[in-house]
């Protein structure tokens, strides 16, 4: 399949991939009609997705069922008047569902917008107006319902909401009730012209760390892009049964469990499951033989706690991580308990992945990799020159006369807002980082995040690298508090291991402090430490550093 889009498959170093990666790009791409149509014609009975839930249920789908069910899914929208350039909302968590009707979207050309299912009216409101939303299909879930149809009377652009139910259950007033209409849809006949490249194809509100979510639209080449995140940095191949943890509405989702691990053949494994558990999902990898696996710092973190010698995990080849920094206590854990070495990789809702560790390269422990081929990346200084090695400065994309395949097209209806990341031929991505002598990038922080204490500038994650080889840390978040004398001092909010919570107080915290200062250069010892039960995260599990450094200034 990979060699309709590119001019050379295979790479044996980095140099080979930064000379000879370049993609071929056909007139109106479509990944629903280039990729999964026609794999559904090369090998039909092959296995395309293998969905599970934690009640025990299955749906295992051939490329060629897949096929038929995402032509019905589409004349089925089409009947509802659905088409080109119709934004479309989508909060259906982990469902079978969700991957049918994003492949339906892209077939008749309408605007997907995957969303999370802890949206609150007033979000959902915001997202319908921002976006004009013309239609919201939804899972089946009491607080989603509630929500959605608060919001009713306040979303005038939205004219259907279609709810997926299991059989037999009621329809919640005002909705469709997809699983008794989309098989009644006549035979779907595809448009006469569904899109050109240009188009926008997916759009997502960003996790909103700080700030109003930004609406960050995508084009259909966007797709193309991640031939690299599944093919080269999941290093997936025909055989693969790939597992991503990641929840339908975070941008992780396409990045793991849908367009690159297709190009590359593979079978997209689903664990449909309310609450994360450790021992739950490292069981689901011993029964299925999952064989490629890719999961935020957090659920490894987790995973690392369980006893691994209790499960067979010998199908496990390649595992990765991204959405936040990976703490290089973690990497060692892990590689000690599996003989893994995880493959660090970094992007962002804006591109595909910009940074990565890829097959042909020796993983350092919580660097970020090299540039990816595709992107022109570089690292600034505040007054735009380039920086040297081992020299901090932020994470820029070089964007000449074409713009890279992947990256974002604009924030949807803020021009103001898509100026301020992308002007002078550069998408500032406001994320820091520096480069040691080999090219590898090591992240630092985002920029608003730096602490400046006593005329000394730190990076929150070189604090919580060092905290986390404590054995008692599980997790920490490291922020800045105003101080009359340093101007700001470093915060460390920690979670403990169950082991340890026992212990919280005084002692530990002295002991936490001399541990880093044995780590780290000494000024950057947290002087306030505070023992929390969890984090706030946004919904792709990212810290929220942004909360925490509110409540302190409410306090």
């Amino acid at each position: 399949m990979i060699e309709r889009f590119l001019k050379q498959t295979t790479f044996t170093s980095v140099e080979d991939y930064n000379k000879n990666l370049e993609f071929i790009i056909p007139e109106n791409f479509n990944f629903a009609y280039d990729v999964m149509d026609a794999w559904a014609e090369e090998a039909p009975e092959k296995l395309a997705i293998l969905w599970t839930n934690d009640q025990g249920e299955e749906i295992r789908t051939t490329y060629g069922e897949l096929k038929e069910q995402t032509d019905q899914a589409a004349s089925y929208l089409m009947s509802l008047g659905i088409g080109k350039n119709d934004p479309v909302m989508l909060i259906l968590k982990r469902r079978y569902e969700w991957w049918v009707v994003m492949l339906a979207l892209h077939k008749i050309g309408a605007i997907v917008i995957p969303a999370t299912h802890m949206l609150t009216k007033k979000d959902i409101i915001y997202r319908n107006t921002r976006a004009s939303v013309k239609a919201i299909i939804c899972v089946d879930d009491a607080y989603v319902v509630s929500q959605i149809q608060a919001a009713m009377s306040e979303s005038p652009t939205v004219k259907q909401y279609i709810t997926i139910t299991d059989h037999g259950k009621p329809i919640p007033e005002g909705f469709h009730d997809w699983q008794s209409e989309w098989q009644q849809a006549p035979k779907f006949v595809r448009p006469a012209f569904v899109n050109n490249n240009n188009d926008t194809m997916l759009m997502y509100f960003t996790s909103g760390t700080s700030g109003e979510p930004k609406m960050v639209a995508h084009d259909y080449l966007y797709a193309m892009g991640h031939l690299s995140t599944g093919v080269f940095w999941h290093n997936l191949h025909e055989g693969s049964l790939h597992l991503t943890v990641a929840d339908t509405g975070w941008g992780k989702a396409v990045w793991g469990k849908f367009y690159g691990q297709w190009f590359a053949g593979a079978t997209v494994f689903v664990f449909d499951h309310e609450k994360f558990n450790a021992d739950t999902l490292l069981r689901q990898i011993e029964k299925y033989r999952v064989t490629s696996f890719c999961a935020p710092p957090t659920i490894y973190r987790f995973m690392i706690r369980e006893d691994l010698s209790r499960y067979d995990l010998s199908s496990l080849e390649y595992c990765c991580t991204a959405g936040e920094a990976l703490n290089p206590a973690v990497f060692d854990k892990f590689y000690e308990k599996t003989g893994i070495k995880m493959m660090e990789g970094f992007g962002q809702t804006e591109t595909t992945m910009t940074l990565g560790t890829f097959p042909w390269m020796e993983p350092k422990p919580g660097s970020m990799g090299i540039p990816n081929a595709q992107y022109d990346i570089d690292l600034i200084r505040a007054d735009g020159t380039s920086c040297e090695d081992g020299e901090k400065g932020e994470i820029v994309v070089r964007v000449g006369d074409r713009k890279p395949i992947g990256l974002f097209k604009e924030y949807y209806r803020d021009p103001e807002l898509t100026r301020e990341a992308w002007h002078d031929g550069l998408y500032h991505t406001g994320d820091m980082a520096w480069r040691d002598e080999d090219g590898y990038y090591w992240f630092e922080g985002r920029i608003d995040d730096v602490i400046k204490s006593s005329g000394y500038r730190i990076g929150p994650f070189e604090v919580e690298s060092a905290l986390m080889t404590h054995p008692s840390v599980v997790e920490c978040a490291i922020t800045g508090v105003p101080d009359d004398i340093r101007g700001m001092v470093v915060k460390a909010t920690v979670v403990l291991g169950k082991e340890w919570k026992d212990k919280a107080g005084d002692d530990l915290i002295k002991e936490l402090q001399q541990h880093v200062k044995k780590v780290t250069a000494p000024y950057k010892y947290p002087r306030i430490i505070e023992f929390v039960d969890e984090l706030p995260k946004t919904i792709s599990g990212k810290i929220r550093r942004v909360e925490i450094r509110k409540k302190d200034a409410e306090k």
